[in-house]
């Protein structure tokens, strides 16, 4: 083990730990695969995203300060998922007692392709996965950690995760007719929303499957849940994988 390495805290959403395992495993695997050290501190718990988002944000306190305690002595933090990152970065409750820790956490916490991009400097992987390749771009990473370009803008188009997909053999991106739609999940919309939501939903997998789209992959396993889901209940024959899962498999 190189000791010299950035010392990364590996932060697993809850749905990921409940749901989805193999996307916190894929991450720990791949980060090492890219020399880093990785820990993954045992005492983490929720980021307190769901009940903000429900309107209780000033009860998150408890959960933040947890965070802040288990997470401030890494070199880095890292997190398969744009929407935790989002709310640790933007949405925690002021803590006025940590006001410099959490302005430490919040310029050291990454979503997981951002942070192999910006941080560790990857650009060109080598490896071999030899599918036709659908992304769902997730709002919270889209819009809100400026993973990819927005199409409502008027920019130079970028997209941290296809930098990060497109040299891999065989890989085929297949490019959507709505590249950053919502899949209507929304965390409580799709509960207080359904039909909406399910609408939503079923929009993005026609576009995927109009594209003949193999594997559907994105940065949110909440996102890819949602849309698994539809299609499970539908018998939709795409498959489903976090980004992190095929550059895994996809590197040896």
């Amino acid at each position: 083990m190189n000791l010299n390495a950035p010392h990364v805290g590996l932060f697993i959403p809850c749905y990921v730990d409940q749901f989805y395992p193999k996307v916190g495993i894929a991450t720990l695997e791949l980060l090492e695969k890219f020399g880093c050290r990785v820990s993954y501190p045992l005492g983490q718990t929720c980021c307190g995203q769901p009940m903000a988002n429900a309107g209780y944000e000033r009860d998150t306190e408890g959960t933040a300060r947890h965070f802040i305690s288990l997470f401030k002595d890494f070199d880095y933090i890292v997190a398969p998922s744009g929407s935790c990152v989002l709310h640790v970065k933007e949405h925690f409750p002021k803590l006025q007692d940590l006001e410099q820790e959490q302005h430490e956490i919040h310029d050291k916490i990454f979503e997981f392709t951002e942070f192999l991009t910006d941080i560790l400097q990857i650009k060109d992987i080598k490896g071999k996965f030899p599918h036709k390749v659908g992304y769902h771009a997730s709002c919270h990473g889209q819009r809100g950690l400026r993973l990819a370009s927005s199409s409502e803008m008027n920019g130079t188009p970028f997209n941290k995760a296809k930098s990060l997909l497109e040299n891999l053999d065989g890989l085929q991106w297949m490019t959507l007719n709505r590249t950053d739609e919502c899949c209507g999940f929304g965390g409580t919309f799709s509960v207080t929303e359904e039909a909406l939501s399910l609408r939503m939903g079923k929009d993005r997998l026609d576009d995927h499957e109009q594209h003949q789209v193999e594997i559907l992959t994105g940065g949110d396993m909440s996102c890819i849940m949602h849309l698994q889901g539809i299609a499970s209940r539908e018998g939709r024959k795409v498959k489903f994988m976090h980004l992190a899962e095929i550059l895994n498999q996809a590197i040896q």
